[in-house]
């Protein structure tokens, strides 16, 4: 507030809405884990966001949703990066033992708890899909 940056304090006041938000409608204070998973949900949506501004040739909103992301994603635990995440899977594909990929559910499942927050979901999932199929 101090610096007068208004672009990042209204991002800020977005968040803490959103975080808020899910108080009441739980009606309980959230524990970490579940304000990280707010603010991955508002980060995905910024993502949709970002390629509609951006097909839509609409650059001046677009880089108004790509500053909210950066001032979100410092709120993120440090993501993992690509080395661990294939360690995880590796890990999680010899617990869950799939036959094939109709057993995905069962992997993510085991790598939610564990990535939730330190990796995009997303990424995780087709790289997930890409070693059960090949």
């Amino acid at each position: 507030m101090r610096a007068r940056d208004t672009a990042r304090l209204s991002a800020v006041r977005l968040l803490l809405a959103a975080v808020k938000q899910r108080e009441v409608d739980e009606r309980k204070e959230l524990a970490d884990a579940e304000v990280v998973s707010v603010i991955e949900k508002m980060i995905k949506q910024r993502r949709e966001s970002i390629a509609q501004f951006e097909k839509a040739a609409r650059n001046d909103l677009a880089d108004a949703e790509k500053f909210e992301l950066g001032v979100l994603s410092a709120y993120l635990p440090q993501q993992m990066g690509d080395a661990e995440i294939s360690q995880a899977i590796d890990a999680a594909v010899a617990e869950a033992k799939p036959a094939g990929i109709k057993d995905m559910g069962k992997v993510m499942a085991a790598l939610k708890p564990r990535l939730a927050g330190k990796a995009d979901m997303g990424k995780v999932s087709n790289l997930v899909k890409s070693k059960l199929s090949g």
